[in-house]
């Protein structure tokens, strides 16, 4: 285990792979370095926002921060199921959907997965836009540019570099986080704010809605960022390494919003970052707020846009057979994703992006049973035991189209819409509960009940053990070779 922790040493900065299997003289990394990516990608002011929004929408402190920490325990423990798989496998997490969907049939939710995290992007680039025009004092368009130039960047170079921010910025927001809640208790009367309590129903599931909802946005990349471990890195502590890292920064920063929404009369919403920033001070301390504002959206949005080359790259290769993405082929890729977020944002800045943010939210739905479809089968049907070269073949085990994980997936997405409460799209059953939207819950149990039961009579034939590719150079450990290989293929 030391040997392996030690190779990234060795390593070249710009990564080399994409979504191919990591071999394991490949492997490296500390479990730690998941704590402060998924920190510092939580760390930040969407987040801070979303807290906000179960005060604005009407709860109180007290049950809107209860309401919140179940959404992140719960939200994240889904998560954390997904980073679990990265080691085991050594593949991103999209790719391992053809299992479920077979190796065409993987593209359906993969698209979907594609145009919400180009939204998300075009979202965090307008609020990091915000922060650096007031740092350069410069337009919020120029500061949008500033910003996509450094995504690019960052994208490119791949994961250490990832990783490596992610740690940064993790610093940067303990300390930044720090400093504003110290602000912001000398300012306000945090106990009164705690003892006014009215409890209801509809805004406490809407806060157990808001952060679950954001912890599962993770689902779909989450593998992406483990994948370079060891092998035998313990599944169950990257699960907590993870799923720790992701719900303590979401909690924390949401804490703050919550906070900073009771006590703002008002002047929060629509001017968020001003607020945020506006706790701290001004001049010198401004400037370093505006600062780790940006900094921190540099982690999330680098996230979404290297899985959206993940996914991108996935598509393609389900299509076109085996695909091996140069350094070009790369820069190429993330320069078509984060100019196509940067247009978006430079557009929609002002009025169109409040309505598209609110169709991304509305994808969430197509992929929440995505979620619980790959869960199922990964850790109750197949357990673990993946023909990863057949995933690369659409003649081979898993087929072009898999009828049985594709319907459940239908239907998972249609008893969800009953239940979805957004600007572009509302429910019926909405007002009868509240106005809170449950979809999550709806789209979580019932497809992994029905994938589940259908999936024991119907799934077909599962290897007697996980099945690797041959590692060239390399020893293969003697339940991963030879004639346990070909046992399995039989």
């Amino acid at each position: 285990m030391a040997v392996n922790t030690d190779r990234a040493g060795n390593k070249p900065l710009i990564e080399k792979r994409s979504i191919d299997y990591i071999p394991e003289a490949e492997r490296h990394g500390r479990l730690f370095s998941q704590f402060t990516l998924w920190m510092g990608a939580n760390l930040q002011i969407t987040a801070i926002v979303t807290g906000a929004l179960a005060v604005v929408l009407g709860g109180d402190v007290f049950w809107s921060l209860i309401g919140l920490l179940i959404g992140q325990l719960l939200g994240g423990g889904v998560m954390a199921l997904h980073a679990a798989q990265g080691p085991k496998l050594g593949l991103p997490q999209m790719i391992s959907s053809r299992v479920q969907f077979g190796v065409y049939g993987a593209a359906i939710p993969i698209v979907l997965v594609c145009l919400m995290y180009l939204g998300f992007t075009a979202t965090g680039t307008v609020l990091s836009g915000q922060a650096l025009g007031q740092l350069f004092n410069v337009s919020d368009s120029v500061g949008i540019l500033i910003f996509a130039s450094v995504i690019v960047l960052v994208t490119v170079l791949g994961y250490r570099v990832i990783h490596w921010i992610g740690r940064v910025a993790s610093v940067i927001g303990v300390i930044a986080f720090v400093f504003l809640f110290w602000r912001l208790m000398s300012q306000t009367d945090v106990g009164a704010l705690l003892q006014i309590r009215h409890f209801s129903w509809s805004s406490f599931l809407l806060a157990v809605s808001l952060a679950a909802s954001w912890q599962i946005a993770f689902g779909p990349y989450v593998a992406d960022y483990s994948r370079y471990l060891p092998s035998n890195t313990s599944a169950v502590k990257t699960f907590f390494a993870a799923g720790a890292g992701s719900v303590v920064g979401a909690q924390v920063a949401m804490i703050l919003g919550v906070f900073a929404a009771a006590s703002a009369n008002g002047q929060f919403a629509g001017h968020e970052v001003a607020y945020i920033v506006g706790l701290g001070g001004t001049g010198a301390t401004a400037a370093l707020l505006y600062f780790s504002i940006a900094f921190g959206k540099v982690t999330i949005s680098t996230l979404n846009s290297y899985g959206s080359f993940m996914c991108i790259a996935t598509i393609i290769s389900g299509f076109k057979g085996h695909l091996t993405v140069t350094r070009m082929q790369r820069l190429v890729f993330v320069l078509v994703i984060v100019g196509a977020a940067t247009l978006i944002a430079l557009l929609g800045q002002h009025s169109f992006l409040g309505a598209f943010k609110s169709f991304i939210l509305f994808l969430l739905a197509f992929f929440t049973p995505w979620s619980a479809i790959n869960l199922v089968d990964y850790y109750c049907i197949t357990r673990e035991r993946y023909d990863v070269p057949a995933l690369a073949n659409p003649n081979g085990r898993y087929g072009r189209w898999n009828l049985l994980g594709i319907s459940v997936y239908v239907f998972g997405v249609l008893v969800q819409l009953p239940f979805i409460s957004t600007k572009f799209y509302t429910g019926p059953l909405v007002a009868a509960l509240g106005d809170v939207d449950i979809s999550w819950i709806i789209g979580l149990v019932l497809p992994a009940a029905v994938y589940y039961v259908c999936a024991k009579k119907w799934h077909s034939a599962v290897p007697d053990q996980l099945i690797l590719p041959v590692e060239q150079n390399s020893v293969v450990p003697p339940e991963k070779s030879g004639a346990g290989r070909a046992a399995a293929q039989a």
